[in-house]
């Protein structure tokens, strides 16, 4: 068999050990994080009808217009691979009576976009974030970003920086394309072929291209700000505030936008140094959908996991340094140790010591170079005259020191190992 068959779709990864380790320390401590915070865990699916991703990102996204995974069923039926994980858990409020309107929600999973695949970008990616639904409220937009902040902390994270701007009311938006597109519109034949096209269907997204020649002329545009309305303005003021009240140091930008059409009022990004030239690690903002006749308002973020193994890993928190081991590793002599010791490990398992030991009927020697092999700080022998005193022979792998103990004291020794 080639050896192609044995590779995963282009874009897409096995995560297995050792890298594991990493992905399981960010899941765990993320979870911990959003319980103190009140937030419950919400799994929504993985394929959705396309129609819930339109109305929630909006049609001229480059998401939904290009970046989708979408499939028309036996059925008929227009489906598509959640992009990113809002428009499923607005989707479910929405179905949900009028005690969802404050709920305060998580998340994580994978995620499904159709672009190049390159560092940091795969079509199979995972996120983690948070939804806490409510009206506006500036103090509501500070705490999710303190979140966050504290969140990134957890996980080892120090070096990340966060940049904040408006997207202003929604009566707002009307004002601030006109008067980026009349300061745009002489500027127009300088602009790339995409950020042509965004002037007429998305105008706000030309101050988030990347092309060095649009980034040029995007850095002399006024400030959206200038657009909106004074309540708009005012209601970013006062977040910073809160967050200078919580210690939290962020950095103003006007050319900030974050392309979702669903957002309102606050958004944010946060950056880190170790990503490179495409440095974004996470986002979030108030957003505001309308699902028929009903306005779902709420707050939240998302962080791409692949973007924070990189982080991490970029300051010095490896996959190596979590890899778990054993707690204890037990060495037979003889076949009648051999059965004692498999009960004995299973016994230990039980009381929450992880343990393991050579299944093979190896040589004394061959054992013992398997268990400094897996790390065990510690080596149960156990032979014919151990096992005719109710003994055990108690290793100490860093020392190399060794004693006979009882059962009661073999325990003692042990349970502080399991909660270490």
């Amino acid at each position: 068999m080639a050896s192609s068959s044995f590779q995963p779709i282009q874009g897409m990864s096995d995560l297995t050990t050792p890298e594991i380790y990493l992905w399981q320390m960010v899941e765990s401590r993320s979870r911990d994080v959003f319980q103190r915070y009140g937030f419950s865990e919400i799994r929504t699916p993985i394929m959705e009808h396309t129609k819930v991703f339109v109305r929630s990102l909006g049609e001229t996204t480059d998401v939904v217009s290009k970046e989708m995974y979408s499939l028309e069923d036996r059925g008929g039926r227009h489906l598509s691979l959640r992009p990113e994980g809002t428009a499923g858990v607005i989707r479910h409020v929405g179905g949900q009576g009028q005690e969802a309107a404050e709920l305060r929600l998580y998340y994580m999973g994978p995620m499904f976009r159709a672009e190049r695949p390159q560092a940091g970008r795969k079509r199979q990616f995972h996120q983690v974030g948070v939804e806490s639904l409510g009206a506006p409220n500036p103090a509501s937009d500070a705490e999710c970003i303190a979140l966050q902040h504290h969140l990134f902390n957890e996980w080892g994270l120090k070096n990340f920086s966060i940049r904040l701007n408006t997207r202003g009311l929604p009566e707002d938006r009307q004002a601030v394309a006109d008067g980026l597109r009349a300061w745009l519109r002489p500027r127009l034949p300088e602009l790339c072929e995409d950020c042509r096209r965004r002037f007429d269907l998305n105008v706000l997204r030309v101050l988030d291209c990347k092309q060095e020649a649009c980034q040029v002329i995007v850095d002399q545009a006024p400030p959206v700000t200038e657009f909106m309305s004074e309540p708009a303005r005012v209601y970013l003021d006062e977040v910073t505030r809160l967050l200078g009240k919580l210690s939290i140091a962020v950095t103003r930008d006007p050319k900030l936008v974050r392309g979702l059409d669903y957002y309102a009022h606050t958004v944010w990004e946060i950056t880190h140094p170790a990503l490179g030239a495409q440095d974004a690690m996470a986002g979030g903002g108030r957003y505001r959908v309308t699902l028929g006749n009903r306005v779902i308002e709420g707050v939240g973020f998302a962080a791409g996991l692949e973007r924070v193994m990189t982080a991490l890993e970029g300051e010095g928190i490896t996959a190596q340094s979590l890899a778990p081991g054993p707690n204890v590793w037990l060495v037979s002599m003889g076949d009648r140790a051999f059965e004692e010791n498999l009960e004995l490990l299973q016994m230990l398992r039980r009381h929450g010591i992880a343990c393991g030991m050579d299944m093979n009927g190896r040589s004394m020697k061959a054992q013992m170079r398997v268990a400094g092999k897996s790390g065990a700080p510690r080596v149960i022998i156990r032979g014919e005259s151990e096992l005719e005193n109710g003994t055990f022979q108690l290793k100490d792998m860093q020392e190399g020191t060794q004693e006979d103990v009882t059962m009661p004291e073999l325990m003692a020794r042990l349970t502080p190992l399991r909660v270490q």
